[in-house]
């Protein structure tokens, strides 16, 4: 008996893993932006890579974004695609960059992550897949959403400052 149920949670667990390395897997190709471990790794401190090529995470209260307080847009610091704008950014308590909603409903995607014995929602952006951080229910009005988001993955440019040449690249290719 005991033995069976061994086999079965172990199986279950094989399965959940293979399922949530599969759909990211199949998640990868449906981004318009594909480049190689090797091209990130050269447009990309390391930081940003394992945070945005490697859904790793950042230690709270440590990233550049977390208190920040000006007026401007977070943009993906792997696309240059606007993500966020500081007028849905508020201060959760959780060390990290939080907003209530993303700057247009198509700027990133949700998925499901199992990773580490949990279940949450994944946010990566639309462009190329990078993964951002994560969504919570316990945000704020008016949509009850926490969008808690690493400062690695993010490039923020405050009003009236110039816009760096990958946001300017993202601009030029989407006719905006």
């Amino acid at each position: 008996m005991r033995l069976t149920l061994i086999l079965i949670l172990g199986l279950a667990y094989f399965n959940a893993s293979c399922q949530a390395k599969s759909s990211t897997k199949q998640e990868q190709q449906l981004y318009p932006i594909q480049k190689s471990d090797e091209e990130w790794k050269k447009m990309l401190s390391d930081k940003q890579f394992y945070v945005l090529r490697q859904q790793g995470t950042e230690y709270a209260f440590t990233g550049e974004y977390w208190d920040n307080k000006e007026k401007g847009i977070y943009y993906s610091a792997a696309t240059g695609q606007p993500l966020f704008s500081s007028e849905h950014k508020f201060k959760s308590g959780t060390g990290w960059p939080s907003f209530y909603m993303p700057i247009e409903e198509n700027a990133v995607k949700e998925l499901v992550d199992r990773s580490h014995g949990m279940v949450r929602t994944e946010v990566v952006d639309s462009g190329s897949g990078s993964h951002l951080g994560h969504v919570f229910n316990d945000g704020p009005a008016p949509t009850g959403l926490r969008y808690c988001m690493n400062s690695a993955s993010l490039l923020f440019v405050a009003e009236g400052e110039e816009l760096p040449a990958i946001v300017k690249e993202w601009k030029d290719k989407h006719n905006k």
